[in-house]
């Protein structure tokens, strides 16, 4: 295989079968928008049941190949679209990228144009193991909360398996066949409060004639004002149609729970091609998670489901009559009236005259 850097594949098999086997957990919503962007890198968590999250955003590239001596501009639409199926811990996800290229060969004063999907994939992703879902800040210990500690490299951990689509007479990928299989390992830690590190190692286009392998490792940092935050992500490639090694950056701003948008520039580390990008997007969630109700949750835990049905009956039965009996439910239990209070009072005094 060519490229700047070799990735065997017994070492990837390693690598792959000793990160899964030997976790299982579950998954946890959160209020605010997780999203993929800015980057390529895939966290390791589901957006939610029920939730629908549409992230997307345009991007110029420019590319020189010194060996062919070729030139390209490209332009082009990252969609990624994401839904919470089943299961918190469950995400379907189909990810896109179509671009338009515009090529001149300068040996041959010709040009040529390349317009299809450079990337068309869907997939589901599931969390094995949540790393924090049992977690509490420690409240005897500020260092405890907010200084990196070892352990804090232990990850969750999600498994990806997908296909891609080649439809038609597709100019990036000729040749290869309508559906071949991918997947990938996705782990997400969180260092200290303000920085998460997250890596993808996947195996992509499997059972065509260029296979790729691949890893992603991304580091993102928090502001003071959380609503801003930025990243920086290092990107790997091994394939006999293309390798490289490639750098990016950027930034992203939460304008509320449900929206954020973003800019990211890279490049890559070799000239055939050289690469240099720029990409600005937003991403969107449509929320209609519900949280589970905890009676049911302590049903489906112990089984005591009757006893709870029962109990929540006879309390609702009392709530009721309070309110019958023209006292709202504000005031159970708020202890004896002050016509009690005196009655009690007459009560002692005449116990103790005895």
């Amino acid at each position: 295989m060519g490229g700047c850097f070799e990735l065997k594949k017994s070492t990837f098999y390693i690598l792959f079968i000793s990160l899964v086997l030997p976790f299982l957990g579950r998954s946890q919503y959160t209020d605010v928008i997780n999203s993929n962007r800015p980057g390529l890198s895939v966290s390791a968590y589901a957006v939610g049941k029920n939730v629908i999250q549409l992230e997307s955003g345009l991007f110029y590239e420019q590319q020189d190949h010194n060996l062919l001596n070729t030139q390209s501009d490209i332009i082009g639409t990252d969609i990624s679209l994401r839904y919470g199926l089943l299961f918190e811990q469950l995400e379907l996800n189909w990810e896109g990228t179509f671009q338009n290229q515009n090529i001149t060969f300068a040996n041959f004063d010709l040009s040529e144009t390349r317009t299809d999907f450079y990337r068309n994939r869907i997939g589901l992703k599931y969390l094995i193991y949540d790393r924090y879902k049992d977690d509490k800040p420690n409240l005897y210990s500020w260092k405890a909360n907010n200084v990196f500690q070892l352990k804090n490299l232990i990850p969750s951990i999600a498994l990806y398996a997908g296909a891609n689509f080649v439809l038609g007479d597709n100019p990036f990928y000729v040749g290869d066949p309508t559906i071949s299989p991918r997947v990938m390992v996705a782990t997400q830690s969180r260092l200290s409060p303000r920085f998460v590190l997250i890596s993808n190692l996947a195996y992509d286009r499997i059972g065509t004639d260029f296979p790729e392998m691949s890893y992603i490792i991304s580091l993102s940092h928090a502001f003071r004002n959380p609503k801003w935050s930025v990243f920086v992500e290092n990107q790997g490639i091994d394939s006999d149609r293309y390798s490289d090694v490639l750098l990016r950056g950027g930034v992203a701003h939460l304008f509320t729970e449900e929206l954020q948008a973003d800019l990211n520039l890279g490049a890559s580390f070799k000239n055939t091609p050289s690469r240099i990008f720029i990409s600005a997007g937003v991403s969107y969630r449509f929320d209609f998670h519900k949280d589970q109700p905890k009676a049911i949750e302590d049903q489906n835990a112990d089984g005591n489901g009757g006893e709870i049905k029962k109990n929540s009956m006879k309390k609702n039965k009392k709530v009721k009559k309070k309110k019958n009996n023209g006292r709202g439910a504000e005031d159970i239990d708020l202890g004896p009236t002050k016509k009690q209070l005196r009655k009690l009072k007459k009560e002692q005094k005449k116990d103790n005259g005895r």
